[in-house]
């Protein structure tokens, strides 16, 4: 069975209803009472889908000169998402499970545990009897298959609901003609209907008598949340256990075929491009080697073993052109990025704070390398790939080919880990040339070191903040953003938008309205502006997890602490009394009631507290670090240990929570990704190349820096529906450690990470490429 959904106040054909609670706010009734329509689908079991409409007209009388109070940019992925929505179906199974591919990407953020839980609630099936796939690209759902912008749960929540609720449906009418009862006297729970007497029977047998033999319209209404009992609620997730014991299947997991595993020699330099390789059928002859040839990042070998790749990439000697950003380094590209900053405007006739901030490179290396499989043949080429933009990367290399849309696979693979870096699909065009060149299925995966030195890369950035104040009232805001370009090639997912933001001129609109789209400004500060100014497209860069705001926030914080110590005020009390909404107010009262703002600490510790709201959602953390000499000097092998924070509490309010215990481990990631922003990740850059080449060398949160105490609270469901998760508490992590470094130094810190200056290892070679593998683990062992 198949159902769309369309939001409507059309009655057609009931399916089935609920009473909604008497006590439910008067805006929720009205959203669960509201009657949706959907399609069952001619198919040999049931099929189901959902048909939806975009809402009415943007709200016009917001009060308030925010842009994301009208509409941000998860509002836009919504809305470009809905014509299609109808696309996604339900199936009910012979053997009584459930399944809906979903188009979207699983790297670890657990979508498909919480889309299972909104099938297993409105149909009341057992969880573990929903089986959730993703979905290949699919170039006819458009803006429908792009994975980012926290918009997953909120853009597939009404549309999957809907959907599961009209298979519900035809499940019911099915078993109340087969045990010969009313409608009314058949109900379904764990996956069994039971109608007068007892009598039962399984969904499973019901799924063929329940398909439509045509396609029709229906109409249904929503189990209302007075009756959840699996949304809400606490649930491991579906993929853990085979993650634990090595069954989940990643792309270099996959057996295709005729597929060699297949590495590339990358030039010393970014984006440098091969002169000549001196010693081609040397290698050529190495063991196990079957095949080398020149593509347009590098020199691919293709062997027997991943072991055999390295030795031939090791062996191969290359002259090499120079690269996109030849002989530059992290002062030339501050300077440059001095030059580009647009003016504050002139100084205000009342007294303000300001301060300028510097944000280095950081790398987009996600925790699975970048890889891909690809066998490419004359009239047509397969793709296996962990992709969040699937559709334009089938698009890219359809054209690339010269090969008909049709003619061409992207299979989505559940990805490990992403921070954006899989909005990109450079490891699929590379297999796809590679596989084209040789004429042989190849199973790519680029080595650490080319993640972190010819990867996507966190652009290094500027930011400058003013406030000017009049005694206790804020009288205006201004930020002046200014970064090396991030690339936005992906677009909207589609080919189009993806192009449109290549353009010279529109991608700097592209930029803006993004950068617009993303920003939201929770404090009543008057007049308040930010704007955003790039340059310097030579490097490779991506839209890392939170994309602009941890920067933005961070900045924006530390000032709002400079304004309450030059005003003698209080850091929380002051941003409590200039939050805007009362959402925001109870995140930050109980983030600080939590973690006792305010309680005494030695000297050289400190608490710091920021706030951060995007997408419908807000959060608000409470740090405490601990910058003793003592801590900040103790030994760590080939690394800086710098200052530690010992405590952080996040309380966040994401709406309608699917999951709370999928909820936790964001706000848990989003923690580690906001310390290590503010303390110790970065790359350094130079001579036209990045020194880190592996993670032993580039500076995430490690266990000597972890916090031994984390509580993440989930505040109470204010709203009904879901908001932004997946990114939401990265900025404000960021900034709560940067305002706590400031109070327990007694200097506001201007560089990020604190720790960049400091180089505590020795760079590898960039010439071979692949550094040698090391052998002295065993020595480190604990």
């Amino acid at each position: 069975m198949c159902c769309l959904l369309k939001g409507t106040r059309e009655r057609r054909e009931p399916v089935h209803g609920d009473d909604v609670a008497a006590q439910q706010p008067a805006t929720t009734r009205a959203f669960e009472r509201r009657r949706f329509l959907g399609f069952v689908l001619a198919a040999p079991t049931l099929v189901t889908a959902a048909e939806l409409v975009p809402a009415g007209q943007a709200r016009a009388d917001v009060p308030s000169p925010d842009i994301t109070e009208l509409i941000d940019l998860n509002d836009v992925m919504t809305l470009a998402a809905l014509p299609t929505s109808g696309l996604i179906t339900v199936r009910v199974h012979t053997d009584g499970t459930v399944s809906l591919a979903l188009p979207r990407a699983e790297v670890g953020q657990g979508i498909t545990t919480s889309t299972a839980m909104l099938i297993a609630e409105e149909m009341d099936v057992p969880l573990d009897k929903v089986r959730v796939t993703l979905a290949d690209a699919r170039p006819e759902l458009v803006f429908n298959q792009l994975t980012g912008g926290s918009n997953t749960t909120v853009a597939t929540y009404t549309p999957v609901r809907v959907a599961a609720a009209i298979a519900r449906g035809r499940l019911l009418e099915a078993a109340a003609a087969v045990l010969g009862a009313a409608l009314t006297e058949v109900g379904i729970r764990a996956g069994v209907v039971t109608g007068p007497s007892g009598r039962s029977i399984g969904i499973g047998e019901l799924a063929e008598r329940a398909a439509a033999l045509r396609t029709r319209q229906v109409s249904t209404e929503l189990k209302p949340s007075s009756r959840f009992t699996v949304i809400g609620t606490p649930q491991r997730r579906i993929d853990a256990l085979d993650a634990v014991t090595g069954r989940k299947k990643f792309a270099m997991d996959l057996t295709v075929p005729g597929a060699a595993p297949t590495m590339v020699c990358r030039p010393p330099t970014i984006n440098g491009r091969v002169g000549s390789v001196a010693n081609a059928d040397e290698v050529r002859a190495m063991p196990g080697v079957t095949d080398i040839a020149v593509i347009t990042t590098g020199v691919a070998v293709r062997a027997r073993t991943f072991g055999q790749c390295i030795d031939a990439v090791r062996a191969l000697r290359v002259s090499w052109k120079p690269g996109s950003a030849q002989g530059k380094s992290d002062e030339s590209v501050l300077k440059e990025l001095a030059s580009a900053e647009l003016p504050l405007g002139s100084l205000p006739l009342t007294p303000s704070v300001e301060g300028r901030f510097t944000f280095h490179f950081r790398s987009n290396s996600a925790l699975e390398t970048n890889c891909a499989i690809a066998d490419v043949r004359s009239d047509r080429a397969e793709v296996w790939s962990s992709l969040k933009a699937p559709i334009v990367a089938k698009e890219t290399i359809a054209a690339g080919l010269g090969l008909p849309l049709d003619a061409v696979t992207v299979h989505v693979t559940e990805g490990g880990g992403s921070f954006g870096r899989k909005l990109f699909f450079d490891a699929a065009l590379e297999a796809v040339e590679i596989s084209e060149k040789i004429g042989k299925p190849v199973k790519l995966m680029w080595h650490r070191a080319d993640d972190s030195r010819q990867g996507r890369t966190h652009p290094m950035a500027t930011s400058r903040v003013r406030i000017a104040y009049a005694g206790n009232t804020v009288l205006s805001y201004r930020q002046r953003h200014t970064s090396v370009a991030t690339d936005l090639s992906h677009g909207f997912g589609e080919i189009f938008t993806a192009l449109a933001a290549k353009l010279p001129v529109a991608g700097l609109g592209f930029s803006e309205t993004f950068f617009q789209l993303s920003q939201s400004m929770p404090y009543d500060f008057g007049v308040n502006s930010r704007l955003l100014n790039e340059t310097d497209k030579s490097f490779n860069t991506g839209s890392m997890r939170n994309v602009y705001s941890p920067d933005v926030t961070c900045a924006r914080e530390l000032v709002i602490d400079r304004l309450a110590s030059k005003t003698g005020r209080d850091p929380y009390r002051l941003r409590r009394d200039f939050l805007k909404d009362d959402r925001s107010i109870a995140v930050l009262e109980k983030a600080a009631d939590a973690g006792r703002w305010g309680r005494p600490m030695p000297d050289g510790t400190a608490q710091g507290i920021a706030l951060h709201s995007e997408y419908h959602s807000v959060s608000a953390v409470l740090v405490e670090i601990d910058c003793r000499p003592e801590t900040v000097s103790r030994p760590i092998r080939d690394g800086v240990a710098g200052p530690r924070v010992t405590k952080v509490v996040i309380a966040v309010d994401a709406g309608l929570t699917v999951n709370p215990r999928g909820l936790e481990a964001q706000m848990m990631g989003c923690a580690m990704d906001g310390i290590a922003l503010a303390l110790t990740s970065s790359l350094h850059l130079r001579d036209g190349y990045f020194l880190e080449a592996s993670w032993d060398n580039y500076f995430y949160t490690r266990q000597w820096n972890t916090p031994p105490e984390l509580d993440v609270i989930i505040m109470p469901d204010t709203t009904g529906k879901p908001g932004g998760a997946g990114e939401l508490g990265v900025a404000a992590s960021m900034a709560a450690v940067a305002c706590a470094y400031g109070r327990a130094t007694g200097k506001m810190p201007t560089t990020f990470p604190i720790n960049h200056g400091t180089l505590s290892f020795d760079p590898k070679p960039a010439v071979p490429p692949v550094p040698q593998s090391p052998t002295d683990g065993l020595d480190h062992a604990f």
